[in-house]
C-alpha cells in the first residue's frame, strides 16, 4: 500500500454503510461497485478466537441477539440477523468473518482493518493483533491492508511483530498524553494518522503537512466539508456515502 499514488483516498467507512448495513458482506460489495479505493471495516473476537467484522461490543442494536459479540462461539453469531435493524430487506444478512471479507477483497480492494480495544488483552501471544496478521499473510494481502486501532498497544504490537503491514494511529487523548501528532507519528513510527473531523485543527493540519506524515479523516459524508478536508492536504477520507465523495473528488480535481 503506497498513501502517496493518490491524491485522496476514498475510503467506505463500515461499507458503503448509508445504503446498507455497516460492516457487511452486501455493505462492502456495494462500495466496491462503487469504485472505491479503501474499505474501513472494524474487528473484534468471538468467544472461540475468530476475528469477526462488527463494530460494537454488544450484538443489542444491530442484531437480533443480545449480549457480548465475545460470549458467542463463530457458529452462534453466524445464526444471527445482521441486517433487519437497517431494512427488513437485509433480513439474515450475517455477520461475516474478517477473513470472509479478505478473501473476497484480495487483489480487488485496499483495507483498513480498525481493531477494537475491546479485543485487546494482555496475552500477546495468543491475541486479536497475533491472529488479524497470521491471517493478512497466510492471505499474501500485507500491501493491501491498513491496519488502525485507539489501542496503542496494537501498534506496539505490529510493531514488534516486524510484520510489513502499515499502521495507522487513531487518535485517543488518554494515551497520547498530550503528545502532539508528529510526536506519536515518531514514537509509534505510523504510516498515517487518523483522526476526527472535529480534532483537524490548523495547528494540527500544518505539523502533518510539514512532516509529509499522511493524514485521514473519519467520518464525513457532507459535501461542503469534504471540500475543505480535501484541500487542506488529507490523504483519505472516511465517509458512510462513498458515492457523494467519489462525486466531490471528481468534481474538484477536474477544476484542478
Amino acid at each position: 500500500m503506497n498513501l502517496s499514488q493518490k491524491k485522496l483516498f476514498v475510503i467506505a467507512h463500515r461499507g458503503a454503510s448509508a445504503y446498507f448495513p455497516e460492516n457487511t458482506m452486501s455493505a462492502f460489495k456495494a462500495a466496491v461497485d462503487m469504485k472505491v479505493d479503501m474499505i474501513e471495516l472494524d474487528v473484534l473476537l468471538s468467544k472461540d478466537n475468530i476475528p469477526v467484522v462488527f463494530h460494537d461490543e454488544k450484538l443489542d442494536y444491530k442484531t437480533n441477539g443480545s449480549g457480548l459479540v465475545l460470549d458467542y462461539t463463530i457458529s452462534e453469531l453466524k445464526k444471527l440477523d445482521a441486517g433487519s435493524w437497517f431494512h427488513p430487506k437485509f433480513k439474515n444478512e450475517r455477520i461475516a468473518t474478517l477473513r470472509e471479507i479478505l478473501e473476497y477483497s484480495k487483489a480487488k480492494i485496499l483495507v483498513n482493518i480498525e481493531i477494537k480495544p475491546e479485543a485487546v488483552t494482555d496475552n500477546e501471544e495468543s491475541g486479536v493483533v497475533e491472529l488479524v496478521l497470521n491471517l493478512v499473510n497466510e492471505l499474501e494481502m500485507e500491501d493491501q491492508v491498513l491496519i488502525s486501532s485507539f489501542d496503542y498497544r496494537v501498534l506496539e504490537r505490529v510493531k514488534k511483530s516486524r510484520h510489513p503491514v502499515k499502521m495507522a494511529m487513531l487518535y485517543e487523548q488518554k494515551q497520547s498524553n498530550g503528545r502532539a501528532p508528529v510526536k506519536l507519528a515518531k514514537d509509534y513510527n505510523i504510516d498515517a494518522f487518523n483522526l476526527n473531523k472535529k480534532e483537524l485543527t490548523e495547528n494540527w493540519v500544518k505539523q502533518l503537512n510539514d512532516r509529509k506524515i499522511p493524514f485521514l479523516v473519519y467520518t464525513v459524508n457532507d459535501k461542503k466539508l469534504m471540500e475543505s478536508i480535501i484541500e487542506s492536504g488529507a490523504k483519505g477520507i472516511f465517509t458512510d456515502k462513498p458515492d457523494v465523495l467519489i462525486g466531490v473528488v471528481e468534481e474538484l480535481f477536474k477544476k484542478n
